[in-house]
């Protein structure tokens, strides 16, 4: 018996050759790498109650902040994840980052937030858009997808703006402070409008 073997969707070493991309998006965003003099602008965003809400892994100081940005740069070293500072006007606004990448099948998953002064300008769907945009063309992923508690409409109205389809509810899912709750699933496939 014969095994089935296919290639890679993205093979080992593409995303890596290049340095973590800049990415724009309407209305001015710009979306590059964490610098370590935004490590005060990260921890405070962890203050926010909404963030907080929904984040559960949270930042103690700035020289932890510093250490998570340190991560990301070896995650995008070694194809696992990038994490984006979502700026504009000069500042930062948010955060976007793609993980659990898989290669082999050319998915990985999406997470973002945005700062409380940020909110309400379409700014969450507009860089999640953007990273869309990238990873399913240039970047060659073939499936994007991220979760976000039934609870919390405003980011679902942000995947849906994005154009990730609702998929389904992952029930009782996952952990956050006020106890378990159940997960939406959306998606964008290359090749989706």
């Amino acid at each position: 018996m014969r095994a089935l073997v296919t290639p890679p969707a993205i093979a080992p070493g593409t995303l890596a050759a290049r340095p973590q991309p800049v990415l724009t998006a309407p209305g001015g965003l710009a979306l590059r790498p964490w610098a370590d003099s935004d490590a005060p602008v990260f921890l405070a965003a962890y203050r926010d109650p909404a963030i907080r809400r929904w984040h559960t892994r949270q930042p103690a100081s700035e020289e932890q902040v510093r250490e998570w940005f340190e991560r990301y740069r070896r995650d995008w070293a070694g194809e696992q994840g990038a994490s984006w500072a979502v700026t504009g006007g000069g500042r930062v606004l948010g955060r976007i980052a793609i993980g659990s990448v898989d290669l082999d099948d050319g998915v990985a998953g999406c997470g973002y937030w945005v700062l409380p002064d940020a909110r309400g300008q379409g700014v969450a769907p507009r860089a999640l858009a953007a990273v869309g945009d990238w990873a399913l063309g240039e970047a060659g992923f073939h499936r994007l997808h991220l979760s976000h508690s039934t609870r919390n409409e405003a980011s679902c109205r942000v995947a849906l703006k994005a154009g990730f389809r609702l998929e389904g509810t992952k029930r009782s899912e996952a952990v956050h402070a006020d106890g378990r709750h159940d997960m939406h699933l959306h998606a964008r496939i290359r090749g989706d409008r």
